[in-house]
């Protein structure tokens, strides 16, 4: 069950403190997800104990971030911020410009890298202010299974009937998808939570170099197990099993297809979240809350 998301305050730091922006990458398979749960490995939970230690608060340091992603979900472009003693940081940061990042690598265990931390600009948050997310898919549809190296990253797809996965077919059922919708099918329902979501990008290509089928997928925001769902719904179509129409006929249906799989989690990672100039990160963070509500993903 997921818990209330503790997180600093949604109106920006408190006097004498700073919001901190920070850019982490894991490796999620050791981890529950995201987000805090009480004697499970979490990456918030890893985090904001670091953090803490870092800085050597009388207080335990909360996280926000762009997008609480599920256990065994990996990252590369995860963002958070986090508000902090303003007297604290400046301490830490006299030290030099690397310091900070450099002696949490200390503390963190090395499946989790805070690569960049640093003041935010007025206005930021780390959630709501981003315009949108973009998730890799990999798969290896290769007839031996996927490379030993990758497997840890990488769904296995095999027993195909006819060779590789059919990537145009899946990029045809996937135009379907593009545009504003009511992704309801394709979400776990929260209570009081929108599933009207805006997908912008939505395709499937073939690495040159590993020959995995890799599936990119960017939107505004996503709801709960969104873009596994997409996947499962998508890979049929690639081995055949459906027809292309059948993605566009589960969005229509606007319920859940017990007929369609929601992909595992091993193959996604979130790689990028992008925010708009510093100039309208206060008025995005008020758009995105009006749009999708306070307790929308």
């Amino acid at each position: 069950m997921r818990l209330p998301d503790r997180a600093p305050a949604r109106g920006g730091p408190r006097p004498g403190q700073v919001r901190l922006r920070l850019d982490l990458a894991y490796d999620g398979s050791g981890f529950r997800g995201w987000a805090r749960q009480p004697g499970l490995r979490t990456v918030q939970g890893e985090v904001e104990s670091a953090l803490t230690m870092l800085l050597r608060a009388s207080e335990p340091v909360l996280l926000a971030c762009a997008g609480r992603t599920d256990a065994g979900v990996n990252a590369r472009g995860q963002v958070a911020h986090a508000d902090v003693p303003a007297d604290l940081w400046e301490s830490l940061a006299s030290r030099g410009p690397e310091a900070p990042v450099r002696r949490l690598g200390g503390i963190l265990a090395p499946d989790v890298r805070v690569r960049a931390m640093r003041p935010a600009p007025p206005g930021f948050d780390a959630r709501w202010s981003a315009l949108s997310r973009t998730y890799g898919y990999r798969v290896s549809d290769l007839a031996g299974g996927a490379d030993p190296l990758l497997r840890s990253h990488v769904l296995a797809h095999t027993g195909l009937r006819a060779g590789l996965l059919d990537l145009d077919a899946m990029n045809s059922a996937a135009q379907a998808l593009l545009g504003e919708h009511d992704f309801a099918a394709y979400c776990r329902r929260r209570e009081g939570a929108s599933t009207v979501r805006t997908l912008l990008e939505l395709h499937w290509e073939r690495e040159a170099d590993t020959r995995l089928a890799v599936m990119w997928i960017r939107a505004d925001a996503f709801c709960h197990s969104m873009v596994r769902a997409i996947v499962g719904a998508l890979l049929p179509v690639g081995d055949g099993r459906r027809p292309v129409d059948w993605p566009a006929r589960i969005l229509a249906g606007r319920e859940r297809d017990p007929d369609a799989d929601v992909a595992p989690a091993i193959g996604l990672c979130l790689e990028h979240v992008a925010y708009p100039p510093d100039d309208d990160l206060a008025a995005q963070a008020q758009r995105a809350r009006r749009f999708r509500g306070p307790d929308s993903g």
